[in-house]
C-alpha cells in the first residue's frame, strides 16, 4: 500500500462533477432547440446562439471536474473571474430569452464548489432570484408554483451539496486517524520486535558470554593462588581457562549470526548436555549426566536451545555461588513434556525469600531462564534450602504452545 492515502472526496466529486456539467450542456442546448424552434428568423437568434456558444466555451475551461474536491476557504482571482463571467453571460442570455434560466441549476453547484460558504449562498439565492423573475415573465402571468419552485430547487441542491461536504469532511477524519493508527500500531511493533531483540541479546550474552567470563576469571583466580607452590595445577587451570575462551568465543560468533549453541551443531541435546558435564567437571565440581535415551524424542531446535542454555545458566550458577562439590543433570520425558532438572549439593538459599536479603535469589540467570521457558510455554521450579542444596527443574510440552 506505501505511504498513498485514499480521498473519497476525489472520487464522489468527479463524477458529481461530470453530471453537473453533462446537465448544463443538456440544459443549455434543449433551450437553445426551443428557442430556434419558436422564434426562428428573429433578429436576437444571433445572439443567442453566439452567448450559448460562448457559454458553452466558458464552462469547458472552468475547474476540471477532479478539482471539485472541498470547497476551497478562498477562491483564486482566476476561478473567481471565470465563475463571475459565466454567471454574466448567464444573465444576459437570460434577459434575452427566459427559457434558459434552467440552466442555473449546475451553476448552483458551480458556484457551491467554487466559492466559500457565505459567497456561495448569497450567489445560489441571486441566481434563485433570477430564475424566478425569468419564468414568471416567461409566464406572462402570476404563478405560485413558479414563485416557490425555483427557490425549492436552490436549497435542495444547496443541502445535498454541503451534506456531501460534511460527509466528505468526516471520511477524511476518519481515514486521517485510520492512517495514524495504522503508523502508531507499526512504530509500536517495531519498539516491540526491538524490546524481543534486546532480551534475546541479554539472554544469549548471559548464557555465554558472561558466563564464561565469569569461568575464565575464577579459573585464572584459582590458578594464581597456587602458580607458585602448584606449578602443575596452575598450568592445568590455564588449560581450562584457553578452552573455556575458546568455547566462548565460537558461542559469539554463533550467536551473532544467531544459530544453534555451538555444543548443538555436532549432534543433539544429549551429546551437547554431556559435553558441557565434561566442561564444567574439575578439580573442585564433579557433573554427573543422566539421560533418558530410549524414551527421549528428537526435540525441536528451539527446545534442544533453550534446555541447554538454561543447563549451562545453572551450571554458572552452581559454580560461582554454591560452592558444590557434586551437580547433575538429568533429562526425563513425562507423558507430554520434557524435564530438565539440575541439582547440586551445595549451600543452596531460600527461594521465597526478599531479592536484597542475604542468601536470597538474585541476579539475571533465574529470570533469564522463566524468559526462554515462557516463550517456549513451560515454566520453572526451584526447590532449595540453605544448606541443603538446589534442584532447578525446567519443563516444556512436546506439543507447542498456541
Amino acid at each position: 500500500m506505501g505511504n498513498r492515502s485514499y480521498e473519497p472526496s476525489t472520487v464522489d466529486t468527479r463524477w458529481l462533477g461530470v453530471v453537473m456539467h453533462a446537465a448544463f450542456f443538456l440544459l443549455l442546448g434543449g433551450a437553445l432547440a426551443r428557442f430556434v424552434l419558436r422564434h426562428p428568423g428573429e433578429p436576437r437568434t444571433p445572439w443567442i446562439i453566439t452567448l450559448c456558444v460562448v457559454l458553452a466555451v466558458l464552462h469547458l475551461l472552468g475547474p476540471r471536474t477532479g478539482d471539485a474536491g472541498s470547497r476551497p476557504a478562498r477562491p483564486t482571482r482566476r476561478h473567481s473571474a471565470w465563475l463571475a463571467l459565466v454567471v454574466v453571460v448567464w444573465m444576459v442570455l437570460v434577459v434575452l430569452a427566459p427559457s434558459f434560466a434552467w440552466c442555473a441549476v449546475p451553476l448552483f453547484y458551480t458556484g457551491l464548489r467554487t466559492l466559500p460558504a457565505r459567497a456561495a449562498l448569497v450567489l445560489v439565492a441571486v441566481l434563485a432570484a433570477f430564475v424566478v423573475a425569468a419564468q414568471l415573465e416567461l409566464a406572462g402571468r402570476f404563478d405560485p408554483n413558479l414563485l416557490l419552485a425555483p427557490p425549492a430547487v436552490a436549497a435542495l441542491a444547496t443541502a445535498v451539496f454541503l451534506q456531501m461536504e460534511r460527509h466528505t469532511a468526516r471520511q477524511r477524519v476518519l481515514i486521517d486517524d485510520l492512517v495514524r493508527t495504522r503508523h502508531e500500531l507499526a512504530a509500536s511493533e517495531r519498539r516491540e520486535g526491538t524490546l524481543a531483540e534486546r532480551q534475546r541479546l541479554s539472554m544469549e550474552i548471559h548464557d555465554t558470554l558472561a558466563q564464561g567470563l565469569s569461568s575464565q576469571q575464577m579459573l585464572l583466580q584459582a590458578a594464581d593462588r597456587v602458580w607458585d607452590t602448584e606449578p602443575d595445577k596452575a598450568r592445568a587451570h590455564v588449560r581450562t581457562a584457553t578452552s573455556v575462551a575458546a568455547h566462548n568465543l565460537a558461542e559469539a560468533r554463533r550467536f551473532v549470526h544467531d544459530l544453534a549453541p555451538a555444543d548443538l551443531a555436532g549432534g543433539g541435546l544429549d551429546q551437547a548436555l554431556r559435553a558441557l558435564a565434561e566442561r564444567e567437571s574439575g578439580a573442585d565440581l564433579a557433573v554427573r549426566v543422566h539421560i533418558d535415551d530410549g524414551r527421549l524424542p528428537r526435540l525441536p531446535d528451539r527446545v534442544q536451545g533453550a534446555l541447554l542454555r538454561i543447563a549451562q545458566g545453572a551450571l554458572a550458577n552452581v559454580r560461582e555461588h554454591a560452592a558444590a562439590g557434586h551437580a547433575a543433570l538429568t533429562l526425563t520425558l513425562l507423558d507430554d513434556e520434557v524435564v530438565l532438572d539440575v541439582s547440586d549439593d551445595g549451600r543452596g538459599f531460600d527461594p521465597a525469600a526478599p531479592p536484597d536479603s542475604p542468601g536470597a535469589e538474585r541476579g539475571h540467570g533465574l529470570p533469564a531462564m522463566r524468559a526462554r521457558l515462557r516463550a517456549l510455554g513451560g515454566t520453572l521450579t526451584v526447590d532449595s534450602m540453605p544448606g541443603e542444596g538446589t534442584v532447578l527443574s525446567a519443563a516444556v510440552p512436546l506439543e507447542a504452545p498456541r
